[in-house]
């Protein structure tokens, strides 16, 4: 299929939007940030929709759709869960002569919403002409990590003095050398480097296209010289970054200066914003097409309720991704000059936290296990010693061959399911605990309190 591929002005022009679930809110996301008048269609709405048309941002109609509400509009789309409803919008905007675009049904659209990168005034846009929205989200986050975040402002100068030139220079042959020796400049000074970054595609796919990236952060014990090389990357050229208060001064210091910086940190005793808020700012920053860096002091997988802000994302069809950074209990030890373990006298290192959830106990907390070289050959006698150690034979388990490389391979059993695994090459690491179970599972125990072997199954490594 042979697509033109334009950007369109739809400043104060009228936009029909069908429908107002996750996706839909997604999609209004971006035409709001596009200028359009957004018109929707929906007997129901999300919370978010309902906060917009309270605020006069959008004009939302809370019933079905009819053909009369295409009057007046330029394009429209049809994002409801209903696809008799989706191909009644197509079919009546084109008997009008309005592109109309339905959601997941390619034979129903005669556009597609592409995957932007945003620096300023430039724009790269990515399609698949519908083929896998998926992959060109992901396409798009790979582009948007490479490039330099003060892009935007420098293409603005160079615009500045383009005009300039153009007013100047009324030679035609000097002025398009001179225009395209700045633009060979900015390009060289922008330092691109696609070739030698990681464009790998081996992250999961984002189950929707268009909408922001939300990143997981670790900032470490607060020296910003202890920042790994992509978190440092991402705090350069992030939209917006979510910080706890325990994030140094000098870390937010390195965000790019028309960067938003929010405080959303917890302390404990005193008045602050709550989890759902900062789940509510996550999720409504993404749909508005934003890079957001929720900053954690330390590691976020570390006692910096990591699990529950994945699961919000999750149910907001939000991609995200995790970026480690040193916790504090490697910090301290290299202050104190010593070693965590030892050959001889402590094989094992046990990380807690002085606070839980209300309503539980740390009596009633098992801790999560990670055992290091595991070895290869015999996964049964290692089960077997976990076991005899009175460790249920229920517990979800997490085999991670390779963590961060490109062979990175991951395997989700249960303890008493872990002598049947075959073929993980090394490195690998073992977790062991209920925090490595599915999150419906994680839930569906917590709920009911069942002892019963869950019977997932047992993935197995290629040799």
């Amino acid at each position: 299929m042979n697509l033109l591929p334009i950007f369109l002005d739809l400043r104060e022009r009228r936009v029909l939007l069908a429908g107002a679930g996750a996706v839909a809110t997604q999609k209004a996301a971006q035409l709001l940030d596009a200028g359009a008048r957004l018109r929707i269609i929906a007997p129901q709405s999300t919370p978010l929709i309902q906060t917009w048309a309270k605020e006069q941002k959008v004009e939302w109609l809370q019933r079905a759709f009819r053909a009369s509400d295409l009057d007046g509009c330029v394009l429209a789309i049809a994002a409801t869960n209903d696809s008799s409803v989706n191909a009644a919008v197509y079919r009546e905007a084109t008997q009008r002569g309005i592109l109309a675009n339905s959601v997941d049904d390619p034979k129903h659209c005669a556009y597609f919403f592409s995957s932007n990168v945003r620096r300023g005034p430039l724009q790269i846009a990515v399609s698949t002409s519908g083929e896998s929205p998926a992959f060109g989200q992901r396409l798009r986050n790979s582009l948007d990590a490479q490039l330099p975040a003060d892009l935007g402002e420098k293409l603005h100068a160079l615009g500045t003095e383009r005009r300039r030139i153009l007013q100047s220079q009324p030679s035609a042959p000097a002025r398009t050398a001179m225009l395209k020796r700045l633009a060979e400049h900015l390009f060289h000074d922008a330092q691109f480097s696609f070739g030698t970054r990681d464009c790998s595609l081996r992250q999961p796919a984002p189950r929707d296209a268009n909408i922001g990236m939300v990143y997981l952060v670790g900032a470490g014990p607060g020296d910003p010289e202890l920042l790994t090389v992509k978190a440092l990357r991402l705090i350069q050229s992030t939209d917006v970054i979510l910080h706890d208060d325990l994030v140094s001064q000098e870390i937010l210091a390195l965000a790019r200066p028309d960067a938003q910086l929010i405080p959303v940190g917890k302390r404990c005793g005193t008045k602050s914003v709550t989890q759902e808020e900062i789940h509510a700012r996550m999720i409504d920053l993404a749909y508005r097409h934003k890079t957001v860096v929720r900053l954690k002091g330390g590691d976020p997988l570390l006692f910096g309720r990591a699990a529950e802000e994945m699961e919000a994302l999750r149910a907001a069809r939000i991609h995200y991704q995790i970026v480690p950074g040193i916790t504090a209990a490697f910090a301290a030890a290299a202050a104190a000059e010593r070693s965590l373990t030892s050959r001889t006298s402590a094989s094992s290192l046990l990380l807690t936290s002085g606070h839980l959830a209300a309503g539980h106990r740390t009596g009633n907390s098992l801790p999560t296990r990670v055992v290091y070289m595991p070895g290869t050959d015999d996964w049964r006698a290692l089960a077997n010693r976990l076991l005899e150690e009175g460790l249920r034979s229920d517990l979800p388990c997490m085999i991670v061959s390779q963590a961060s490389r490109r062979g990175e391979k991951i395997a989700a059993t249960t303890l008493g399911q872990l002598g049947s695994l075959t073929g993980i090459p090394a490195p690998s690491v073992l977790l062991i605990g209920e925090a490595m179970a599915v999150p419906s599972q994680r839930n569906q125990r917590a709920e009911t309190d069942a002892r019963a072997p869950k019977r997932c199954s047992t993935a197995q490594f290629d040799k």
